[in-house]
């Protein structure tokens, strides 16, 4: 498609907003569902919840997401720039500057920094974030593969910075691993490689980045449980690592331990512990990899190593996968949920234990779709409304 000087297609819009270059999400609203054992909804209580419930305030900004199962706290960043965390604390992965396994059920600032910027992502008890100058920083526990990226494996109970760069600009999480990208559009991996995670054409695990060939690869990054997915610059998507639930897309349960290239032209992608789920660019959801609980939406358990359409609509926006479930948002501000909802995280006002195979709406239609504005975690569900 052609456009006039000066007027950007959809695509267009969609490309600069992957980036980061443009910022899409003022003050917010933020809502939490699901398990609450560890306080991890940030309400100040201990109590699971059903159905979307506030956390307190009201310039709330970016949410970050993560599928590790043993990750139950949670980040997230305000309009002034302040990044803030609750939940358990083990291993200093709420950044505090201490290692209480107690932790907190309510926001608790970290440091007094006000320059955190979208792009924020937990994992086994540690935490890593990226400031608006382009540094990465990270926190927490850092044994076995040396997953903050320091070249070590010491713990680390406040915000470090990995390396000296400052052009770094996503990030997501794998378990014990990390993938991210730069502003010249390479591609890092590090932490554990048992599964050729990284995609470096090897399977030896790295406490240091570890680039990934290309430059191109200024799309979305997603990690999976021991997979990792990538979009580059032309809407390709491309995956690798583990892949015993056919969660790598490639219409087989083979390992790749280099990026191997999925059909079609995607705009974003997530992936869950053992499942993928991707929009293309026709607004078309899909998904494939393990159904244990129904997460693929198929109104079935049946597990799939190629992608398959999840309905029929073309007006999906953004997804969040998470543990055992996952979110999706249309462009009509509509918030839907499919999978697991033993502990509510399905926003229906009961629990079902053997989840649910199709999408199911969550109450209210001014959810925000911008990315980093909704995540799936552990039993637990966040979304953000506008203001």
């Amino acid at each position: 498609m052609t456009t006039k000087k000066g007027v950007w297609n959809l695509q267009q819009v969609r490309d600069k907003q992957l980036q980061s270059a443009w910022d899409y999400s003022g003050p917010n609203q933020l809502w939490s569902l699901g398990y609450g054992g560890n306080g991890q909804l940030g309400i100040n209580s201990r109590i699971s919840q059903s159905s979307p419930i506030q956390v307190s305030g009201s310039t709330w900004q970016y949410v970050s997401s993560s599928i590790n199962p043993d990750t139950f706290h949670m980040l997230a960043t305000k309009t002034d720039g302040t990044l803030w965390s609750w939940g358990p604390n083990n291993n200093g992965g709420l950044g505090q500057n201490n290692q209480s396994p107690t932790g907190i059920s309510s926001p608790a600032q970290i440091g007094s920094d006000t320059t955190w910027g979208q792009q924020m992502v937990r994992g086994y008890q540690a935490s890593w974030a990226i400031k608006t100058d382009g540094t990465l920083w990270s926190w927490g526990y850092n044994l076995n593969y040396g997953a903050l990226g320091h070249n070590n494996k010491t713990r680390y109970s406040s915000p470090t910075q990995v390396g000296s760069e400052s052009t770094w600009n996503k990030i997501s999480a794998r378990h014990f691993g990390i993938i991210a990208s730069k502003t010249d559009g390479t591609l890092w991996g590090w932490g554990r490689n048992t599964a050729g995670e990284i995609g470096d054409n090897t399977t030896s695990s790295s406490s240091s980045p570890k680039q990934i060939p290309g430059t191109t690869w200024t799309g979305t990054v997603s990690g999976g449980y021991f997979n990792s997915c990538a979009i580059r610059t032309d809407g390709t998507l491309w995956t690798w690592g583990y892949n015993l639930e056919g969660q790598l897309g490639h219409n087989s349960r083979s390992y790749f331990s280099s990026p191997k290239q999925v059909p079609g032209t995607w705009s974003t992608v997530d992936s869950g512990r053992q499942f993928t789920l991707g929009i293309k660019t026709d607004g078309t959801l899909w998904g494939w990899g393990d159904n244990e609980y129904g997460y693929l939406g198929q109104n079935n358990v049946t597990h799939y190593s190629s992608p398959v359409q999840v309905g029929s609509s073309t007006d999906w926006s953004n997804i969040a996968s998470g543990n055992y479930h996952s979110l999706a948002v249309k462009t009509d501000g509509t918030l839907w949920a499919l999978g697991g909802n033993n502990q509510g995280q399905l926003g229906q006002g009961a629990v079902n234990n053997n989840g649910l195979s199709s999408p199911v709406q969550i109450p209210g239609t001014d959810w925000n779709s911008a990315d980093n504005t909704l995540a799936a975690g552990v039993n637990v569900s966040y979304g953000t409304k506008s203001l």
